[in-house]
Order: C-alpha cells, then sequence, then structure tokens
C-alpha cells in the first residue's frame, strides 16, 4: 500500500531549528566545510530538464523548459534554495517562422572563456518535429540582461532529430556531448568542440539503449550530463519515455581514457535514479549537476508527484507538471556516486554519522536502526528533520524511504516505525536536540519521555540509554550530513 506523505515544509522559525541541526561535520582526513545545506523541494513547479550553473560572481544560475515550449527563462540567485523565488526572465523568445519555431526545449546556461553560452533545441514552424541543437550567445556580466547573439544550429550541422546538446572540459580538452536519432534509437555522441558551437571530426556513439528500462514507451538515452571526480568522467542520462518511465542511467570512463573511444566507457545495468512509490516521485530525469554551498556535489533533475504512462489518450509532453527537484549526491566507498531515490517533497534528508566511528552511519535494517559503513542502499540511512511529532521546539526523524515511518525508541531499543498516531509513539520519535556530548558541534539525541538518557550505539546497534562516561558520551554524539 502507497504511503502517504506528510507534506511539511520547512518554514519560519523551524527551518532556523533543521539550519541548525544540519551543521556538517567531517571525520578524520577529511577537509572541513561549511555548515550543511537543507533544501525543500520542489524547487520550481512547471519547470522541466532544469539545468543550474554556479559561477564566479557569487550567484547560482537556473534555466529549464517552460511548458509552452515557446521561450527560454534565467532565473538568479546567491543560493540554490534562493533560487525558488527569485525573479524569472525571458532572455529568448521562439521565432515567428522557420527555425527555432517551434519545441524550446532543455536549454542549458554555461559559461566560456569570458561569455555565456545558452544550449537549446528547437524545431521549424513549417516541420516541429525538424529538432536540431542551437547555440546563444552574450558577453554581459550578467546573463539575464543580455543581449543574446543566435549562433546557429550546433555545427557541423546535423541532419536527423538530434537535442540536448550539452559541453565539459576533461585534461584541458573541450567536449560537446548530445542525443541524437539514428533509426528506432536516440543515442548519446560525443565531439571535441573547437568553440562552444562547432565540433571536429566524426561524432562517436558512447550509448545506445538497451536494457528493459530504457526502452519503455520508446528507446531512449538521452540528457547527458557529466560530472568528474575521482579519477574516473561520470556521464548520466535519461531514458524511455518521459512518462513514469523516465529514469536516469550512468556510463563511466577513467579520467585516462580517451573518451572518444566507445570502449572506454561501461554502462550500469540498472538505473542509478527511478520512480518511487514510496517517496511519490515519478519519471525522475534530465538531470544536471551543481555545487552546494557547502561545497557538496548536487543533482538537478525533474519529476512528476504522479504515476502516468504515455497512452490512452495521455501525452507527456502535453503535461506540464515536471517540477524541479535538487538533492545531494553521495559517494559511495568505491569513489562511484550514490544517487539514492528521489527524496520525498519538503526538507531534504540528512545522514547521522557517529562521531566516534566516522565511516559509519545510522541506518534501518528490516526496521531495527543499526550502524554500518558502506550504505550502498543510502536512502536506509537518510531522515528528514521535522518538527518533533509531540513537541514542537524538538524534532522527530522520518525514514526517507518510509514516509511516515519514524526514528523512535521500543524497549530502549531504536527502530524505524510507523506513525501509529499514538501519544506514546509520538514522544517515543521526539528527541531534542543537544550539542554533542562528545563534541559540541555536533548533535546528540536526548529522548523526550526519558530525560537524561540519548540515542547511542553499542556492538553496531542503536539504543537509548543514559550514557555516564567519557565512551558513552562520544557513541552518543553523531555528525549531521
Amino acid at each position: 500500500m502507497r504511503l502517504k506523505l506528510l507534506g511539511r515544509r520547512v518554514t519560519g522559525a523551524f527551518a532556523v531549528l533543521v539550519m541548525a541541526a544540519v551543521g556538517a561535520l567531517v571525520g578524520p582526513g577529511v577537509p572541513a566545510r561549511a555548515a550543511a545545506v537543507v533544501f525543500t523541494n520542489p524547487l520550481a513547479e512547471q519547470r522541466a530538464d532544469p539545468h543550474i550553473h554556479r559561477h564566479t560572481d557569487g550567484y547560482y544560475y537556473f534555466t529549464a523548459t517552460v511548458p509552452e515550449y515557446d521561450r527560454i527563462v534565467l532565473r538568479r540567485a546567491t543560493t540554490l534554495q534562493g533560487l525558488a523565488t527569485a525573479p524569472e526572465r525571458v532572455i529568448w523568445r521562439k521565432h515567428g517562422s522557420g527555425e527555432m519555431g517551434a519545441h524550446i526545449w532543455a536549454p542549458e546556461i554555461h559559461f566560456i572563456d569570458g561569455r555565456w553560452y545558452v544550449y537549446f533545441a528547437a524545431g521549424r514552424t513549417d516541420d516541429i518535429w525538424a529538432i536540431r541543437p542551437y547555440v546563444l550567445e552574450s558577453s554581459a556580466a550578467n546573463p539575464l540582461d543580455g543581449p543574446w547573439t543566435e549562433r546557429g544550429q550546433l555545427q557541423p550541422a546535423r541532419s536527423s532529430f538530434s537535442l540536448d546538446a550539452t559541453t565539459f572540459v576533461h585534461n584541458g580538452q573541450r567536449y560537446l556531448a548530445w542525443a541524437e536519432y539514428a533509426g528506432s534509437n536516440s543515442n548519446i555522441y560525443l565531439a571535441r568542440a573547437v568553440n562552444p558551437w562547432t565540433y571536429a571530426g566524426t561524432p562517436t556513439l558512447i550509448a545506445t539503449p538497451t536494457y528493459a528500462w530504457e526502452t519503455r514507451g520508446y528507446r531512449v538515452n538521452e540528457g547527458p550530463a557529466v560530472l568528474i571526480r575521482n579519477g574516473r568522467v561520470f556521464m548520466t542520462y535519461s531514458a524511455s519515455a518521459t512518462d513514469a518511465s523516465y529514469a536516469v542511467g550512468l556510463l563511466t570512463a577513467s579520467a585516462n581514457s580517451d573518451l572518444l573511444n566507445p570502449a572506454s566507457w561501461s554502462k550500469r545495468a540498472t538505473p542509478v535514479l527511478a520512480s518511487d512509490a514510496r517517496t511519490g516521485q515519478w519519471g525522475p530525469g534530465h538531470n544536471s549537476f551543481t555545487v552546494a554551498e557547502d561545497g557538496s556535489d548536487v543533482i538537478v533533475y525533474h519529476s512528476r508527484n504522479y504515476e502516468r504512462y504515455l497512452g490512452n489518450g495521455y501525452d507527456p509532453l502535453s503535461d506540464p507538471n515536471r517540477r524541479t527537484r535538487i538533492q545531494r549526491v553521495y559517494w559511495n566507498a568505491d569513489g562511484t556516486p550514490n544517487f539514492g531515490v528521489p527524496v520525498p517533497d519538503g526538507a531534504t534528508p540528512v545522514r547521522l554519522r557517529a562521531h566516534d566511528l566516522p565511516d559509519r552511519y545510522l541506518r534501518h535494517w528490516e526496521f531495527r536502526v543499526r550502524l554500518e559503513p558502506n550504505v550502498t542502499n543510502l536512502a536506509d540511512s537518510q531522515f528528514r528533520i521535522l518538527a518533533g511529532l509531540s513537541n514542537s521546539g524538538a524534532i522527530s526523524l522520518e525514514s526517507t524511504n518510509y514516509p511516515g515511518y519514524y526514528l523512535r525508541h521500543r524497549n530502549h531499543q531504536l527502530w524505524v516505525e510507523r506513525n501509529d498516531g499514538s501519544n506514546l509513539f509520538r514522544q517515543d520519535a521526539t528527541f531534542t536536540r543537544r550539542a554533542g556530548l562528545a563534541d559540541a558541534g555536533k548533535v546528540s539525541l536526548e529522548s523526550v519521555n526519558f530525560p537524561g538518557q540519548y540515542v547511542r550505539h553499542r556492538d553496531g546497534l542503536l539504543y537509548l540509554e543514559a550514557v555516564p562516561d567519557a565512551a558513552g558520551r562520544a557513541s552518543a554524539t553523531f555528525a549531521l550530513d
């Protein structure tokens, strides 16, 4: 049975409480970061194919597809969350005739060699499905002000349905990547860039839809986005129809490899982000990446909050309700990215990392709460901080992959269990946030109904106990990542 979300938002005084609660602390040998950032999703309604660029001027720049498919919009703010309420400006409109006259899709904004560039896809007024990638250029300091020059179609011009152009630099070389139909497949191609709108040589085919999850509704690999970390080049892409089947896949190449050699790329067999009925998010995809104010990697993507599929009168391209969302990217022990699940609407979740065992995180397994390293099922270790169920001045922690289930103590053991509405449950699931008992910069969780007893780990499991000695205090102290 589908779980129903509480739908709480981080606002007002409680926003201050949550922001204070998630100060990011780091383990031994890890560089210190600024305080962790909490986001509220969705970031923007009716904005699909989102792209966010963090610039050196201190602003984030956000563009996305609008439901009317007739213009390119841009907004900026000094914080990621600030983009939610930032004024939006139209920087370009479709042509009244000919090329660039229909289906204005998937804009991306990049800053290259002192100028701004926007990549987007467009059809023609006389053939709306003659979709091709195009480029705009501006020398303005603030790209919202323009003016913008049309550089035209990506050159050499593509001869078939092509879209979702993006660009990145690796080892001093700029590349252009895009999606293009060949036969019944939408594939991903890569080429060296001569300048922001021109590529050299024959484009390399690096991905084509082969798995069942890539061929639902349509055979699609599209929307490439690049993240370079840990000696590897990671390229996410989106697959299948743009309904609830839509999902994010992952290509990986060694940072030392020839990126234009198809053999350099490997494809993960399963999606890295997909629809999740538990969190109420459907069709996540067409992502980009940015970096949060705290230095953490962030995935930016769209999804809908209901399940619909192509056919039976439903056309997802006519459905305006794709919403821009953001959440943190975590990293597995092997250096690969972990995107978890599309998190529920509202405040983004955090993870609790042990102060005395800094490679281990609090997670639930068969609803018992334990401490483990390398939690690859990321959502098991993610919790949303909400106003306390029994005391709004305290906090409760809601499971990410089991919304409506909360961290609670029972018989002095810690469990993740469904809120049964009882007064006892509300008290058991409410904790007073204290300065860390072993490190005041971290956090300890004191029981509301058993004052003086704290959430602590012991022998790999979590308990509610008094912690009178130094070892106990260390085991009851956690960093919130």
